[in-house]
C-alpha cells in the first residue's frame, strides 16, 4: 500500500509519512542538544522537542521567503513518537517537510536524529492565522506550490482522535500553575508548556520511557494568564482501548485533559507503540 493510501487511515495509531530523502525540498538543519534541553538523566525533554519543532519551522519560513507574508501559525495537534531517546552531548539533525495541505492549515513532519542513535519522529497539524481577525488564513499559492513538492495531499481535513475524561472517574485532577513567562506574543500559553504537563506526568512513571512511546496533544481552546489549568488524567487499560482505534486495543492508554472550570482547553494521550 502507497503512503497516501496509508495516511487515510487516519487516527491516534496513524502511521506518519517516512522521510522522502533525499529531496531537494526537505529542510534539513543540525543543533546541539544543550543542558536547557534536558531532563536529570540527560534525555531530550518533550518540552524541548516541541520547541526545536517550531524553531526548525521558522528557520524554513524564513527561507523559503514567506516569514512576512505568512507569519503566524496556530498548532492544533502534535505527535511526537520518542522511537530512541536522545541525550545529552548529542548533535541534532532536523529534517521537516510537508506531508499534507488544505488552503488555510498544513501537516508538517519533522524527523530529529541524533548522531548517536537517538530519534523522534513527529508530525504538527498547523493553522495559517490572521492576528487581525482572529481567524485561519487563505495560504497564498506559491507558499502552496512550495509545500506540495513533498506531498500528494491536498484536501487536508481536521480529525479530532480525542475527546475529554470525567472528573467523576479520573485516576487523579491536580493543578497546574500558568506562570506569566508561560504566556506567548498570542497572549495564550505557550505550546511547549502543554508538553511541560506530560513531562511532569512522566516523571511519575519512567517506565514508560524505557521503550518506544507515543505521545499525541490536541488544542481545543487556549490558556490565559490568570486561568485556574486543572490537569484530569485517566488510565484506560489493554483490553478497553479499542475507543482509541482498534489496534490500540492491547496496550494502555494514558490520558490527560487540561480543564479550567467545565472548558476544555487541550487533550493528551500518551501509549507505548
Amino acid at each position: 500500500m502507497r503512503w497516501e493510501e496509508q495516511r487515510r487511515l487516519v487516527s491516534l495509531d496513524k502511521v506518519m509519512m517516512p522521510v522522502p530523502d533525499p529531496h531537494p525540498d526537505v529542510f534539513d538543519r543540525e543543533w546541539p542538544l544543550r543542558v536547557a534541553d534536558i531532563d536529570r538523566d540527560g534525555r531530550l525533554r518533550f518540552d524541548s522537542a516541541a520547541r526545536h519543532i517550531v524553531d526548525i519551522g521558522q528557520d524554513q519560513l524564513r527561507e523559503m521567503g514567506f516569514e512576512e507574508t505568512h507569519p503566524l501559525w496556530i498548532v492544533r495537534r502534535t505527535m511526537i513518537d520518542v522511537i530512541r531517546p536522545i541525550e545529552f552531548g548529542d548533535m541534532l539533525r532536523m529534517r521537516r517537510w510537508c506531508s499534507g495541505t488544505s488552503n488555510r492549515w498544513c501537516e508538517m513532519r519533522v524527523r530529529i536524529d541524533g548522531r548517536k542513535g537517538g530519534l523522534l519522529e513527529s508530525e504538527a497539524f498547523w493553522i495559517n492565522f490572521n492576528r487581525d481577525t482572529q481567524t485561519p488564513a487563505r495560504i497564498a499559492d506559491d507558499f502552496l506550490e512550495g509545500l506540495r513538492k513533498t506531498t500528494d495531499v491536498d484536501r487536508l481535513r481536521w480529525k479530532a482522535y480525542l475527546k475529554a475524561g470525567s472528573r467523576d472517574d479520573a485516576a487523579e485532577i491536580h493543578e497546574f500553575p500558568v506562570r506569566f513567562t508561560d504566556i506567548d506574543f498570542f497572549d495564550h500559553m505557550n505550546n511547549s508548556v502543554y508538553w511541560s504537563v506530560v513531562e511532569d506526568y512522566l516523571s511519575s512513571y519512567p517506565e514508560l520511557l524505557k521503550a518506544p512511546l507515543r505521545v499525541t496533544i490536541e488544542h481545543d481552546a487556549a490558556v490565559a494568564l490568570g486561568d485556574k489549568l486543572e490537569i484530569i488524567s485517566h488510565v484506560h487499560p489493554a483490553g478497553s482501548t479499542d475507543r482509541f482505534g482498534a489496534e490500540l486495543a492491547d496496550r494502555t492508554v494514558r490520558t490527560l485533559t487540561y480543564a479550567v472550570g467545565d472548558e476544555i482547553k487541550a487533550l493528551a494521550a500518551i501509549f507505548p507503540l
